[in-house]
């Protein structure tokens, strides 16, 4: 049986720089095009609620194993509801998302069970860095209240975790799939860095140092 609080770990330090930057105050900088207003912040979150929705929807509904299945759709149904709490926030509940993230043209592109569970835990870790710096912008904007609808958010990706644990124990039966799942993970995580430093650089900011 997989360790997965060994796989957690190695895929943390093997993507530790990574993590830390999309950790790090430039995230929200590049997620919003610069533009660090409430309006933008909300916009970016609710791209990212609604790609995630879509992707473990879509997951769910064409997956061979009935415990990932089953996961996928509870997360599809966690997503969605984070979405429509967002355009709640924005105040436009026409607010339709265009864009997809990197991270998310990725998750779509695996078709294997292992491969996919990897990938969620590494979105996970992903986006439980971003969640933190939006609930760090409503802070600092003295708005508790939204501050706190953001948190909840990341209280989900905490159960999110413990789901792709379980299937992590479930799916990796050797250590090849352990290697693949591992893999995924960090080419989940490298997605939305390359994302990152890709949105930096096309505003001439430098994405190294962090801030």
């Amino acid at each position: 049986m997989i360790d997965t609080d060994a796989f957690l770990e190695t895929v943390q330090e093997d993507n530790q720089t990574a993590l830390s930057r999309l950790g790090s105050s430039k995230s929200l900088y590049a997620d919003t095009g610069g533009e660090i207003d409430t309006e933008p912040v909300l916009q970016a979150t609710a791209d990212a609620e609604h790609a995630a929705w879509q992707t473990f929807e879509g997951w769910a509904d064409d997956e061979d194993v009935s415990a990932a299945s089953e996961a996928f759709a509870t997360t599809a149904e966690e997503e969605q509801a984070h979405f429509e709490t967002v355009l709640e926030h924005l105040g436009d509940e026409s607010y339709d998302p265009q864009e997809v993230p990197a991270l998310h043209e990725y998750l779509r592109g695996l078709e294997s069970t292992v491969d996919r569970v990897g990938a969620f835990v590494g979105r996970i870790l992903a986006s439980t860095r971003s969640k933190d710096q939006v609930v760090g912008y409503f802070v600092g904007d003295a708005d508790p209240q939204t501050a706190g609808v953001f948190r909840e958010f990341g209280d989900d990706l905490d159960d999110q975790l413990e789901r792709a644990e379980t299937l992590l124990e479930e799916v990796c039966s050797d250590a090849d799939d352990r290697e693949r799942a591992q893999e995924a993970a960090t080419g989940a995580i490298e997605a939305a860095y390359e994302e990152y430093v890709e949105n930096l650089e096309a505003m001439g900011a430098n994405p190294k140092p962090v801030c």
